[in-house]
C-alpha cells in the first residue's frame, strides 16, 4: 500500500527535529535554557547533550518504522506521542508557556492522525 501523505509529513517533521537535537547537542550551552530536555523528561541530573543525542537516535529509529508502515513503528509512535504529550501537558499546567501548548497540540494531532490511518500499518500481503 502507498504510504499516506500525513505519515510522510509527520516523519519529515520528526527527522528535522532529530537533526536539530543533534545540532544543538554539539553547539548547545547547557545553561542557556531554564528547562533542558532532560529536565522535561524527569531526568534533571542527566547530561543534557547526551540526552539530546539519545532522544534524536530514538526518534530516527521510531521514524524508520513509522515511515516503513511497520507495526512496531505504529506502536512506538503511539507510545512516544502519548508520553511526550503527557509530559508537555504536565509542564503546561505548571509553567503555562507557549512551547508546551504547541507540544501538547502536536502530540494530539499525531495521535489522532496515526489512529485514523492505522489500517495502513496492519495490512497483510494479500490485503494490498
Amino acid at each position: 500500500m502507498k504510504r499516506p501523505l500525513g505519515v510522510t509529513l509527520i516523519s519529515c517533521f520528526y527527522i528535522i527535529g532529530a537533526l536539530v537535537l543533534i545540532f544543538t547537542a554539539i553547539f548547545f550551552n547547557a545553561d542557556a535554557d531554564e528547562f533542558g530536555i532532560a529536565y522535561r523528561f524527569g531526568l534533571p541530573n542527566f547530561p543534557e547533550q547526551l540526552f539530546r543525542v539519545i532522544l534524536a537516535v530514538a526518534s530516527l529509529i521510531l521514524i524508520y518504522g513509522y515511515m516503513g508502515l511497520k507495526k512496531w513503528g505504529f506502536w512506538l509512535m503511539i507510545i512516544y506521542s502519548f508520553g511526550f504529550g503527557l509530559i508537555s501537558y504536565n509542564l503546561l499546567s505548571s509553567h503555562n508557556q507557549q512551547p508546551f501548548i504547541g507540544n501538547v497540540s502536536w502530540s494530539v494531532i499525531v495521535l489522532i492522525y496515526t489512529f485514523f490511518v492505522r489500517k495502513s500499518f496492519f495490512l497483510t500481503e494479500k490485503d494490498e
